[in-house]
């Protein structure tokens, strides 16, 4: 698997549905240069684990705005899926309120630029296209900062859904960083006290204060 921390994150141009009901064509991450961004993959529409985690991240959507922090969904779905999901309410399975952009990776070169693409593909004896295993994307998810540059990426397998909260801490984490000029030890959380390395490289605790 890519490691995409530190880099530029793969830039891309498709379609999305944007305000739960709008369907755009050349949406693109480089429009939110200058933002911090959650790009996150899910593997498919109309399914059981997926709006659980749409969901979650709506009801965080204030926190992530008040961070400054955009959200963006991603699957190989079509944008018209996206769009039919997203009339059905929740208690039907669907997305109903869901605000932030559903990207349409159809051709699944996103997923694959992002090393997040299930399955594989090859050419047979016969010079015939085959793919082995389902090609969806896996529960991807980047930190994106202000720069373009992947700060943070985790990457679950299909069944294993993920924990905003902790979306959420990664954002207070960089933020805290960049602010502070103090790295964040195991396990810190927004209102915890930083690390900062001395010159002898031996680390010391300081007080937020």
């Amino acid at each position: 698997m890519a490691v995409l921390v530190g880099k530029q994150a793969p830039d891309f141009n498709a379609s999305a549905v944007i305000n739960g009901e709008e369907i755009v064509e050349n949406f693109s991450l480089s429009q939110f240069r200058g933002k911090y961004v959650i790009l996150f993959f899910y593997p498919k529409d109309f399914t059981f684990v997926c709006p659980t985690e749409l969901h979650a991240f709506q009801a965080k959507m204030d926190e992530f705005k008040s961070r400054g922090v955009e959200i963006i969904a991603v699957s190989t779905d079509t944008e018209q899926s996206h769009w039919g999901w997203l009339q059905l309410s929740k208690d039907h399975g669907g997305i109903q309120g869901i605000t932030y952009p559903i990207v349409a990776d159809t051709n699944k070169t996103i997923s694959h630029n992002y090393d997040v693409l299930a399955g594989s593909w090859h050419y047979n004896e016969n010079d015939e296209l085959e793919a082995d295993g389902e090609m969806v994307a896996y529960r991807g998810l980047f930190l994106i900062d202000k720069e373009g540059v992947v700060r943070h990426q985790l990457v679950n397998d299909l069944p294993l859904g993920r924990n905003v909260e902790e979306a959420l801490r990664m954002v207070d984490a960089l933020q805290f960083f960049e602010e502070k000029g103090e790295v964040c030890p195991a396990n810190w959380n927004k209102g915890s006290e930083g690390m900062q390395a001395t010159h002898d490289g031996v680390a010391s605790y300081l007080s937020k204060n």
